[in-house]
């Protein structure tokens, strides 16, 4: 089985890095690193079933099906990933924890199986390097955005 987990600091308090997290109108704006992803319905809600709608690519439909499976604000997002319909679901974790110079962030995603998901987990793991180390904190630094 593969995984991956990629930990950042942020000099943001936890409630920031949560919302940014969370907030469905900015979600976006830190994906766009990657294919885009727009989560549709999405709510930091056990339970929620929602959608990551992004580009289609050759060979991918370009939408996530997940689900909520744990919430504990501002600490812990845990849900479902299911890239290709039918398929088996891994399971991605926003785990947060304050710091003396702001928030720890680690991004997990586990469940990977086969020979696909081995390759599979090493093209989202560099996505995900990209979106947390250029993506996210743009959206964290937004002056627009009140802390």
């Amino acid at each position: 089985m593969s995984e991956f987990r990629i930990t950042r600091d942020y000099p943001h308090p936890i409630e920031h890095v949560w919302r940014v997290l969370t907030d469905p109108a900015l979600v976006p704006r830190w994906t766009t690193t990657g294919q885009g992803g727009r989560p549709e319905g999405f709510a930091p809600v056990v339970g929620t079933r929602f959608r990551f709608i992004a580009k289609p690519v050759a060979g991918w439909r370009g939408i996530v099906d997940c689900e909520v499976l744990e919430v504990d604000a501002p600490r812990l997002l845990r849900y479902s990933w299911t890239g290709d319909e039918g398929a088996a679901p891994t399971f991605v974790a926003y785990r947060l924890e304050p710091t003396p110079g702001g928030t720890r962030f680690t991004w997990e995603h586990t469940g990977f199986t086969g020979v696909g998901g081995f390759f599979m987990c090493r093209l989202l793991r560099s996505v995900r390097v990209k979106m947390l180390t250029v993506g996210f904190p743009a959206v964290l630094d937004d002056p627009q955005l009140p802390v």
